[in-house]
């Protein structure tokens, strides 16, 4: 089971060959289940906001959209989440919301997607690329 990180999202959308053919195979495997953290929706939110993405449309609805489409599922933010997003061993990634996508991951035991270099790099949760 996997999870994806922002960027990895966007990146299936727009540009998929920014991740590796490994992490293509895993997300495309008709067995495996994939899914997102709602704080996803909140960064793109932010960066379409910044003017850091640009999206064919607003990003709740993109957001949906995508989500819907592929199937994903949605994972809640819970308190057990938040306390854990906050109690995770060092080395620890600062962003809160990648702190939450981490914290996900431990609990819910998945390998998160991702290109981010804090997140492949940290030692407590499976990542690829």
């Amino acid at each position: 089971m996997i999870l994806l990180d922002t960027c990895a999202l966007l990146y299936l959308a727009a540009a998929p060959e920014r991740l590796s053919t490994a992490a293509l195979e895993l997300v495309a495997s008709p067995e495996q289940i994939v899914h997102c953290s709602p704080i996803v929706a909140a960064e793109l939110a932010c960066l379409q906001e910044r003017q850091k993405i640009h999206l064919p449309q607003h990003w709740k609805k993109w957001f949906r959209t995508q989500t819907e489409r592929n199937g994903w599922n949605i994972i809640p933010i819970s308190l057990e989440i938040i306390e854990e997003a906050y109690s995770l061993p060092e080395p620890v990634h600062r962003d809160p919301a990648d702190r939450i996508i981490l914290a996900t991951a431990r609990l819910e035991n998945l390998t998160i997607i991702t290109t981010d270099r804090l997140i492949l790099d940290y030692p407590h949760v499976k990542s690829l690329a």
